[in-house]
C-alpha cells in the first residue's frame, strides 16, 4: 500500500534531481561536492524504493531502502565533517 507522502516525498526528491542535474557545473563548486551528491542519491533511492515496495518485494525493498538511508546519512554526515572541520582549527 503506497501512502500519500511517500509518492509526494519521492516527487519532490525528482525535481530536486533533476535541478542537480541541469545545475551540476555551478553545483560541482560546493566542496567536497562529489561525497553531497553520493548521498543525495542514496537518500533518492531510498525514496523511491519506498514507494515501489507498495507493489513487489516488500520486505526486500524495505530492507534495502533503510540500507540506503544509512548509508546516505552517513555520507552526509562525512561531508559535513569535511566542509566544517578543518584538520588542525579548533572549533
Amino acid at each position: 500500500m503506497i501512502q500519500q507522502n511517500e509518492l509526494i516525498t519521492m516527487l519532490i526528491g525528482s525535481g530536486v534531481a533533476i535541478y542537480v542535474l541541469i545545475n551540476h557545473s555551478r553545483l560541482s563548486r560546493i566542496p567536497s561536492f562529489k561525497v553531497l551528491l553520493i548521498s543525495y542519491l542514496f537518500l533518492f533511492a531510498g525514496w523511491v524504493l519506498t514507494v515501489a515496495e507498495g507493489f513487489f518485494l516488500g520486505s526486500l525493498l524495505n530492507f534495502i531502502e533503510h540500507l540506503c538511508y544509512a548509508t546516505g546519512s552517513i555520507l552526509a554526515a562525512m561531508w559535513c565533517w569535511r566542509v566544517f572541520m578543518r584538520a588542525g582549527e579548533p572549533r
